[in-house]
């Protein structure tokens, strides 16, 4: 073979590499955006006037500063800020509610379509003067770190710029936020579902021999496997490292950290995925078998099968309609009738009854969402009534006594995510359904 003609191959293959796109091909990165432009418009079409309606608040006003976004940065559009923006959405009636960015500008939040104005400024005392609000929501909450954006400054300078008497019609926008939020449109559960079956498979896979070599692989090796698998495909996660641990007869023996995994070991992950701008969070068990087993010991099998008759209970109670901290009490009375027992969380009671927590929290745009929560741990959001499309993470540990454990009761969490219909609790993607079996 010549060298003239092996030149000539590697000019021909260089110029194959560095063809330009074909005009008009979209990259991964645009169709995102694109997903996220049209979850935006149905967002601010279907749930932005129920929210506001619904919790008597005529202007909504976010303030962001160059430097500090607010949580909900992504929800609004992203977009730069120079100095102080803000984006301000007002009831004036009819079958929609005005949008306009002042402020937070650029080339995503100006090309989303979704905003009557987008501009780099505006004259905010005038613009609320002419629009007379009597209820002004600005986002600051004593309990929903989503919903308390607005800096101490950020809160002065609205009341200096407003002034009387719109300084003093100010209130918190705490339960807007949170319906806004926690109220979904097809869009968005169409790309939650997405996140589910990233979050499911990326699990399942940390919990084989594929990842895992027993007397070798180390809890911390699994974890960085799977924020490797995040890194490879444009995902984030709301946890940080996620949770690999062990479960013992004294409860989690070790997390995320140096200790090799062995043969006999109880596996646990509790992590999530970020997809787009959709959080999940979820666990998933395995077993590392000894030598010679070849299925779970029949204890700790029986322990996992009570917590799934514990979560069927859950699922088929739960419905639209009631307060979260009403179904938190109707699951107690329905897991009681069902013979389990309720107790607070890791204090087992030493009776053969499998004890239970119920943490079943909103779920959504972060890992912990800000909708209803029938959990003990959102106190305020046990107060919010569960609708249709509320996103919940279904989450409960139930332990039960195992002779694999000397007697001791074992923790068995349980956690998918799941929405609320009209019909009740649907999962997103197939639940935990066994305990994996490491070889």
């Amino acid at each position: 073979m010549s060298s003239r003609f092996l030149r000539g191959a590697a000019v021909a293959v260089l110029a194959l590499l560095f063809v330009p796109a074909v005009a008009g091909a979209k990259t991964e990165a645009r169709i995102r955006w694109e997903r996220m432009c049209q979850i935006r418009a149905d967002k601010f079409d279907l749930i932005l006037p129920e929210a506001m309606r619904g919790n008597g608040i005529d202007m909504w006003i976010t303030v962001m500063k160059e430097g500090y976004r607010d949580p909900l940065w992504p929800d609004l559009g992203h977009g730069y800020v120079g100095s102080t923006g803000y984006v301000v959405f007002t009831d004036r009636g009819g079958d929609r509610i005005e949008r306009v960015s002042m402020g937070v500008t650029g080339y995503k939040i100006a090309n989303c379509g979704v905003y009557d104005q987008v501009t780099g400024s505006a004259d905010l005392a005038a613009f609320v003067r002419e629009r007379d609000p009597e209820r002004i929501g600005v986002n600051m909450s004593r309990s929903i770190g989503a919903a308390d954006g607005l800096s101490h400054t950020s809160w002065l300078h609205l009341r200096e710029t407003l002034g009387e008497p719109y300084a003093d019609r100010l209130v918190s926008a705490e339960k807007l936020i949170s319906d806004f939020r926690s109220r979904r449109v097809a869009s968005e559960i169409v790309a939650f579902g997405e996140a589910g079956e990233w979050s499911r498979k990326i699990a399942e896979r940390a919990f084989s021999n594929e990842v895992i070599t027993p007397g070798v692989t180390a809890l911390e090796d699994v974890g960085w496997w799977i924020e490797q698998q995040l890194l490879e495909n444009g995902l984030d996660s709301s946890f940080g490292m996620p949770s690999i641990y062990i479960t013992g007869p004294a409860g989690i023996e070790a997390t995320s950290n140096e200790r090799i995994i062995q043969r006999g070991d109880l596996l646990m992950i509790d992590w999530g995925v970020g997809y787009l701008n959709f959080y999940t969070d979820m666990k998933r068990i395995a077993y590392v078998l000894k030598e010679g087993e070849i299925a779970t010991p029949p204890g700790i099998q029986n322990a996992f099968d009570r917590g799934r008759a514990a979560r069927d209970v859950i699922r088929r109670t739960i419905k639209p309609g009631p307060t979260a901290g009403a179904m938190l009490e109707q699951l107690g009375a329905e897991l009681t009738a069902a013979g389990f027992q309720m107790i607070e969380f890791n204090q087992p009671t030493d009776d053969d009854t499998t004890d239970v927590v119920i943490g079943c929290h909103s779920v959504g745009n972060l890992g912990h969402g800000i909708g209803p929560s029938i959990a003990w741990f959102n106190p305020t959001r046990l107060e919010y009534e569960i609708v249709p499309s509320n996103m919940f993470s279904i989450e409960l540990f139930a332990y039960t006594k195992a002779d694999e454990f000397g007697g001791a009761k074992i923790r068995i969490p349980l956690e998918d995510d799941a929405i609320v219909t009209e019909r009740g609790v649907e999962w997103f993607y197939p639940a935990n359904d066994r305990i994996l079996l490491i070889r």
